[in-house]
C-alpha cells in the first residue's frame, strides 16, 4: 500500500508538471524600425530576439521545407514594395533529416531588411502588416504571427506617435491579461500561504517545531550560530518546495496540452481516487508513510551540523511532513496546472514561506516555544477537518469527467447534495457529535471550535438554495454549471419576469451540438463557428465568440458573476449572435470534417481540438475564457477580452463592439487585401 501511494504521489507530480502553460508561448520578440536610403527609397528593418534554445527559420527556405518567415503588407497607395525581404546576419544552414533538404535559420538574433519606395507625390507613409513565422525548440515547433507598424517619410515624428498609439492599442489585451494574471497570482499566493499555515497544524508537522528548534539550539556553540543555521534551515525549506514548483513551470509539452490534461478522464480519475485515499488516511483508515530509508539517510546527514546539516534537516522535515501535507501540496499543484507558467512557483513559494517562517522565528526567539499549545487530540481534529475538505475538493475532478464526457451522473444537484452532507457531518464533528478512530472525547466546546462549527453550518445553509437554481457565484469555479441543473426554480421565475416581446431571436437555425452543449442564463446561440458566422451575416449582427472549456474554472466564474448581470444578458441576447467554442469538447467529428493543423501539422478530429487550433491560429492565444467581437467580415470590433470580473468593464467591451459595428459599412468580404512578400509562398 505504501509503495502504491508513493507511486501515486509521484505520478500526480509528473502529470501536473506536464501542464504548466495555458497560454501560447512566443519565443520571438520583434522590433520594427525604418531608415532612409536615398531619395524616396527606405528600408524597413525587422529585428528579432530569440529565446535561448529556440531557432527562427529564415525567409529564404525552399518549398516543401519548414514555414519561412513571411512579411505581409497592408495595401497602400503611398508606397510600393521592392523585391523580397533579405535575411541579414548570422544565418545558419543545416541539413534537416525530416525535410530532407538544407534549411536556413537564426539563433539568438535575426534581422530582415525590406526595401520600399514612396510613390509619386507622397512624402510619407504609414507601413503596417503582419509577420508570419515558425520557431522551433528541439522537436517542438509553433507557428505565430505578429502585427507591425512603422512610418517612412518626412512626418516621422507624427507617424511614430501614431505607431506608438497603435502598438499600445494592440497591447491592451496583453496588458489586460497581465493585470488579471497578477491579481490571480496574488490571490493564489495568499491561498497557498494559508494552506501552508494549515499544514503546520497537522500531527506530522506541529510536534516537530519544538524538536527542530531544540536541535538547532543544542547543536550550536552559541546563539548566533543557531540563528544563522535556522535561517539556512528556513531558506532550504523554501528552496526545496519552490523547486518543485519550478520543475512544474519549466515542464511543457506544447500549447493546448494543459486544457487536454485537465479535462481528460484518466488524470482526473487519478486525482479523484488519490484525494479519496488522502481523505481516508486523514480519517484514520490507514497511514500514508514514505519509505523510512529516505528520512533516515537525510537525518543522518543532518547530524553533521553546519549549513549542510541545516539543509538536510530541512529535507528531512519535508519528507516526514509529506505524509500530512501531501494532499495540500497536491491540491496547489493541481490548481496551478491550468494556470500561468509562474503559478506553480508562486503556489509553492507561498506554501513554503508559511511553512518555514515559524521554524525560523522560534529558533530566533526560543522563549516563544513556551506559548505554543501542547500536542494532543486537537491535532487529530485538525487532520479530520482537513479530511472533510479534501473529500469535498476531490469531487471536483469527478465532476470534470462528468461534464467533459456528458455522463449526466454528477449533476449540479447531486454534487451540491453530497457537499451539503459532507459539511453537515463536519459541523457535527466539530460539535463532538461524531468521533473518529484516534479522537479524544469532546468534554466541552471551545470558542474556536464553536466558531468553526457556526461557519460550517452557515456555509451549508448557503449551499441549500443552489439545489433550486441559485447561482452561488462565489463557488462557480468549483461546482458544476447551472446548465447541468434539472430543476432550476430561479431560472423559471426569471424567465417569467423578464420575458418581453421586444427580445429579438439570436439564432437562425437549430444549432449544431445543442443536444450536448449549452449556454447559460437562457441565452440562445451556437457551438459551431461557421454556423454562427452565417447567422450573424444573415441578421446583420456582430458575432460574440466565447472560447470556453468544460474544465475552465474562470469561465464558470465569468458566466456566474458577469454574464448573469441583466445588462449583459440583454446585450448578448439582443445585440449579438453568440457562439461558444469549447476547446476541450471530446466529441469526435465525422472524418470528412477533420482538419490538419497548420500550427503543429497534426490531424484534429474532435470539436475541442478544432476549436483550440482555431483559437491558436487566429489569435495566438490558448487561454480561456477569451472573448472576441467580430463584424461580418471577421474583423475585430474591439480588443479581445479575457478573465476580468468587473461587470462595468465587460459591458463597456460589449458596447464598444456594438458601437463600432454600427459605425462601419458591413460587407460579406473578408478583411482588407494583403500583398504577400516572401520566398516559398
Amino acid at each position: 500500500m505504501r509503495k502504491a501511494l508513493l507511486f501515486a504521489i509521484v505520478a500526480l507530480a509528473i502529470l501536473v508538471s506536464s501542464s504548466a502553460y495555458s497560454q501560447v508561448q512566443d519565443p520571438v520578440k520583434w522590433k520594427v524600425s525604418s531608415q532612409k536610403v536615398d531619395g524616396v527609397k527606405y528600408e524597413i528593418i525587422y529585428d528579432a530576439t530569440i529565446d535561448m534554445g529556440w531557432h527562427l527559420y529564415s525567409s529564404e527556405n525552399p518549398q516543401g521545407g519548414p514555414i519561412p518567415t513571411t512579411f505581409n503588407f497592408k495595401e497602400s497607395k503611398a508606397f510600393s514594395v521592392e523585391g523580397a525581404p533579405k535575411p541579414v546576419g548570422d544565418v545558419k544552414i543545416e541539413h534537416d533529416e525530416i525535410f530532407e533538404m538544407d534549411v536556413a535559420y537564426f539563433d539568438n538574433k535575426a534581422r530582415f531588411v525590406q526595401t520600399l519606395n514612396l510613390n509619386d507625390g507622397q512624402t510619407s507613409a504609414q507601413v503596417s502588416g503582419e509577420i508570419e513565422y515558425q520557431a522551433c525548440f528541439e522537436d517542438k515547433c509553433i507557428f505565430l504571427t505578429y502585427d507591425f507598424s512603422t512610418s517612412i517619410g518626412e512626418t516621422q515624428t507624427i507617424t511614430k506617435e501614431e505607431e506608438s498609439a497603435e502598438i499600445s492599442a494592440s497591447a491592451t489585451t496583453e496588458d489586460s491579461n497581465t493585470k488579471g494574471s497578477n491579481s490571480s497570482l496574488i490571490l493564489f499566493f495568499l491561498i497557498s500561504f494559508a494552506a501552508g499555515l494549515a499544514g503546520l497544524l497537522t500531527p506530522c508537522v506541529f510536534p516537530m517545531i519544538p524538536m527542530t528548534v531544540s536541535f538547532f539550539m543544542g547543536k550550536q556553540e552559541n546563539r548566533f550560530n543557531a540563528i544563522l543555521n535556522a535561517f539556512v534551515f528556513g531558506i532550504s525549506i523554501i528552496v526545496i518546495y519552490t523547486s518543485i514548483g519550478l520543475l512544474v513551470s519549466l515542464t511543457s509539452v506544447g500549447a493546448g496540452f494543459a486544457s487536454q490534461l485537465v479535462s481528460h478522464w484518466l488524470p482526473n480519475l487519478i486525482f479523484f481516487f488519490l484525494f479519496m485515499a488522502f481523505a481516508a488516511s486523514f480519517f484514520g483508515l490507514f497511514e500514508i508513510m514514505l519509505p523510512s530509508s529516505l528520512s533516515t539517510k537525510t537525518d543522518s546527514k543532518a547530524e553533521k551540523g553546519g549549513f549542510i546539516g541545516s539543509f538536510f534537516m530541512a529535507l528531512t522535515l519535508v519528507i516526514v511532513s509529506l505524509s500530512c501535507v501531501g494532499p495540500i501540496v497536491g491540491a496547489i499543484l493541481v490548481e496551478s496546472a491550468a494556470g500561468l507558467g509562474l503559478k506553480p512557483i508562486i503556489g509553492m513559494l507561498g506554501f513554503s514561506l508559511a511553512f518555514a517562517v515559524p521554524f525560523t522565528l522560534f529558533a530566533i526567539f526560543p522563549s516563544w516555544l513556551n506559548k505554543l499549545p501542547k500536542s494532543g487530540g486537537w491535532l487529530n481534529s485538525v487532520k479530520i477537518v482537513l479530511g472533510f475538505i479534501v473529500l469535498a475538493f476531490g469531487l471536483k475532478f469527478l465532476s470534470v469527467v462528468d461534464q467533459s464526457y456528458h455522463l449526466g451522473i454528477l449533476g449540479r444537484e447531486v454534487f451540491l447534495a453530497i457537499w451539503i452532507a459532507i459539511f453537515i457531518m463536519l459541523g457535527l464533528y466539530l460539535l463532538g457529535k461524531i468521533r473518529f478512530k484516534f479522537d479524544s472525547p469532546v468534554e466541552h466546546i471551545g470558542f474556536v471550535r464553536m466558531m468553526l462549527a457556526i461557519a460550517t453550518f452557515a456555509f451549508t445553509i448557503f449551499l441549500v438554495p443552489g439545489m433550486f437554481g441559485a447561482p452561488l457565484k462565489s463557488l462557480s469555479g468549483l461546482i458544476p454549471p447551472k446548465t447541468g441543473h434539472s430543476f432550476d426554480l430561479v431560472e423559471m421565475i426569471g424567465q417569467r419576469s423578464t420575458t418581453s416581446t421586444n427580445d429579438k431571436s439570436s439564432i437562425c437555425e437549430e444549432p449544431k451540438y445543442a443536444d450536448i452543449l449549452h449556454l447559460p442564463h437562457g441565452i440562445q446561440g451556437y457551438f459551431d463557428y461557421e454556423q454562427a458566422l452565417a447567422c450573424a451575416r444573415e441578421q446583420n449582427k456582430p458575432l460574440f465568440v466565447d472560447f470556453v472549456g468544460h474544465a475552465c474554472s474562470n469561465c464558470k466564474v465569468m458566466e456566474q458573476k458577469v454574464w448573469s448581470d441583466p445588462r449583459v444578458i440583454q446585450r448578448l441576447k439582443n445585440d449579438y449572435v453568440v457562439v461558444a467554442l469549447y476547446i476541450d469538447e471530446r466529441t469526435e467529428l465525422p472524418e470528412s470534417e477533420w482538419i490538419t493543423s497548420t500550427v503543429d501539422g497534426k490531424v484534429k478530429n474532435t470539436i475541442g481540438k478544432i476549436n483550440a487550433d482555431f483559437q491558436i491560429k487566429r489569435y495566438n492565444v490558448n487561454s480561456q475564457p477569451f472573448y472576441v467581437l467580430l463584424d461580418n467580415s471577421e474583423e475585430l470590433l474591439a480588443n479581445p477580452y479575457s478573465f476580468n470580473t468587473n461587470i462595468d468593464e465587460f459591458i463597456a467591451f460589449l458596447d464598444k463592439g456594438i458601437e463600432q459595428f454600427k459605425s462601419i459599412k458591413q460587407s460579406p468580404a473578408f478583411g482588407s487585401p494583403l500583398m504577400e512578400i516572401g520566398i516559398g509562398n
